[in-house]
């Protein structure tokens, strides 16, 4: 039988460690909040593989007095709160006194500081939590940290750690996040001798935006800025609807000035946006925050990311409307300028009938060229011929019928009776594709056997399309209403499966380059073989950007970053869920960009196809797992209109 007994203060001591300390990402950002709250205002951060081997945090705050150097590396030593009453009200980054312990205990540390009014400063050692050397030392006021072979005391937690490039991406992102959070504090980030951010900390958030985010997002943000109850007040930034992105790592939510990450206000963010994003894209923002300190609790995770709001109601509300406002302020038309100009000399006075009208391009367009319905009276035009998508010869109107016949003749002002003659299909038989023949050295190359399917047990019939996203399909009893899109997926993932991943790819005359999040970029990178057997080369670029050389050809040049950043969040997900099922995840990413749009014109020989493939039941299921067609009986219908 085991005894109780109290465990050594090492062994405690490195327990504790774990809480705290994760990764090389927690150390800097321990180390870049004690910076903060020490009153710094330019902070520097370097890093060796991804910061296993060495990371050095350099700031001008105030420093450590002497006589306080070794009392900083004890457990629950701090000088950000003195009684229980300071914990409901936490003005301060850091507060438990635990950081320095905890990295102190898994790694070898050097620090030199020097406070105000020193003319000397300190250098200490530090080795598994133990001081090893002390000496006075010359160095600028601030502090100097140096971290040094992290975990090389703790085994069991150093072979969980990812490749080097995967943990400098994090400890990027813990930068990021801080010069977000601090726009007057100036940060440098270097890896591996390279300078990858710097901030100018002029306490602009707009220039800490575009120095973090670059350009492009910087551009496709708005300010937002409004209050609420309860002294909550919301200012920041916040992404145009165009501008939403397919993930949600570009959502930055700062309370009292500290990064967190809360449901509520990703609620909140994402409700204002309702109605006004495309489906699977999420909204970005730079978002600050501001309550009262006794509104908000801190202390309920070791990472301190986690915050508990004292009135949740008040804090979503007034994020929502200060999004939702500017959304409404940006989407409102400008105004008329009603004002006369001023009167040339020697010019007649000008009548109140003559005043002239200063409107802009887009308000002439809103205005003056306006269809009818719109604020303008309806202009009689001659009426114009209903337009009829020509896919083999049949009109999309008459794609409901099982054997078409001739539809109506079109006429023109140049031939105003002749009939264009018109081909005849019946669906029983496969129809026939009318392309321009394809040079000997352009032909495509030759489709994938596939296994036949079963005989039909039943006929159908295809009776049309709904708000062309879903084919109608009659079989005896039965309607089937089959998503186009999603059994289109299916299809491409079976054939991308069988075809051993191998598409045709396309050398792009301009490289696409483009800066994603610093975990997406990585991940890209770290998987670029994975890529390479889809069809994308791709490359670092320095800074943190990453160029793409070649696609898919069936991948515009312009959805080359959209899709690549799509990609990168499946490479995210799958490493953390399956490592197994990377390649899977890509192929049905892949599929689902290749695959027809719901809301897009296809002619009916790619509607028959899809839908053939569906009832013939080669086809259940996209490769998301959603159902690619619903059921609806006859005696469902009449009950619905109740007639039975």
């Amino acid at each position: 039988m085991s005894h109780i007994q109290v465990l050594d203060s090492h062994v405690a001591d490195l327990i504790a460690a774990g809480e705290v300390v994760e990764r090389p990402a927690s150390v800097v950002k321990e180390l870049l909040e004690n910076a903060i709250d020490a009153g710094a205002t330019a902070v520097t951060v370097e890093i060796q593989h991804g910061g296993m081997t060495y990371i050095r945090v350099t700031d001008n705050g105030r420093g450590i007095p002497p006589a306080e150097v070794e009392t900083a590396f004890l457990r629950h030593a701090t000088s950000k709160v003195r009684t229980e009453h300071d914990l409901s009200a936490i003005g301060t980054l850091g507060f438990r006194g635990e950081a320095l312990a905890a990295i102190a205990a898994v790694s070898r540390v050097e620090l030199l500081t020097r406070s105000d009014g020193n003319d000397l400063g300190v250098a200490l050692t530090l080795e598994g939590g133990a001081v090893t050397g002390r000496e006075e030392a010359g160095c600028p006021q601030g502090a100097t940290m140096v971290v040094r072979d992290l975990f090389y005391n703790t085994p069991a937690r150093l072979k969980f750690m990812k490749k080097d490039s995967a943990e400098g991406a994090a400890v990027f992102a813990a930068v990021q996040r801080e010069a977000l959070a601090r726009p007057e504090l100036s940060l440098r980030f270097l890896r591996d001798g390279k300078q990858e951010l710097l901030t100018p900390g002029d306490g602009k958030l707009s220039s800490a935006l575009y120095a973090v985010l670059g350009r492009e997002l910087a551009l496709g943000m708005l300010p937002v800025k409004g209050s609420g109850e309860d002294a909550v007040t919301v200012e920041g930034f916040a992404s145009l609807p165009a501008c939403c992105r397919g993930s949600r790592n570009y959502q930055f939510f700062f309370v009292n000035g500290r990064f967190v990450k809360s449901r509520l206000l990703m609620a909140a963010l994402e409700q204002a946006y309702q109605n006004q994003r495309m489906v699977g894209k999420f909204p970005g923002c730079v978002l600050h925050v501001s309550t009262r300190l006794n509104g908000v609790d801190v202390n309920v995770h070791p990472a301190k990311t986690e915050v508990k709001f004292v009135s949740e109601r008040k804090v979503f509300d007034a994020v929502y409307h200060a999004v939702l406002g500017a959304l409404e302020e940006k989407a409102r038309p400008p105004k008329a300028d009603l004002a006369a100009p001023a009167k040339p000399a020697g010019h007649d006075a000008v009548t109140p009938n003559q005043t002239f009208l200063r409107l802009s391009a887009e308000t002439y367009r809103r205005t003056v060229q306006a269809p009818a319905g719109e604020g303008r009276p309806a202009v009689s035009r001659p009426a114009a011929v209903p337009p009829v998508r020509q896919t083999g010869g049949l009109p999309l109107h008459d794609f409901a019928r099982p054997v078409f016949s001739p539809p109506p003749p079109v006429r023109t002002e140049s031939e105003p009776a002749k009939e264009a003659p018109v081909q005849r299909v019946d669906l029983a038989q496969e129809p026939k594709a009318e392309a321009t023949p394809v040079p000997a050295a352009e032909q495509p190359p030759e489709p994938v056997p596939v296994p036949t399917p079963e005989p039909e047990l039943e006929p159908w019939t295809i009776r049309g399309e709904l708000f062309q996203t879903y084919i109608l399909v009659e079989q005896g009893e039965r309607a089937f209403f089959i998503d186009k899109h999603a059994a289109h997926e299916r299809m491409n993932f079976d054939r991308l499966k069988a075809a051993g991943y191998a598409p045709m790819v396309q050398l792009l005359l301009t490289p696409v380059v483009f800066t994603p999040a610093p975990e997406e970029g990585a991940a890209l990178l770290e998987h670029a073989e994975e890529l390479a057997a889809f069809g994308f080369t791709c490359e670092d670029f320095g800074g943190g950007a990453v160029v793409v050389r070649q696609c898919p050809d069936y991948v515009d040049a312009g959805e080359v970053e959209a899709t690549l950043l799509e990609l990168a969040g499946d490479l995210l997900s799958a490493r953390r869920t399956d490592p197994g099922g990377v390649r899977d995840h890509l192929l049905a990413t892949m599929a689902c960009k290749a695959a027809i749009k719901g809301g897009q014109k296809n002619g009916p020989a790619e509607l028959e196809r899809v839908a053939r493939a569906v009832m013939s039941g080669a086809v259940k299921y996209c490769p998301h797992g959603r159902p690619v067609s619903v059921e609806l009986t006859r005696a469902q219908l009449e009950k619905l209109f109740k007639r039975a």
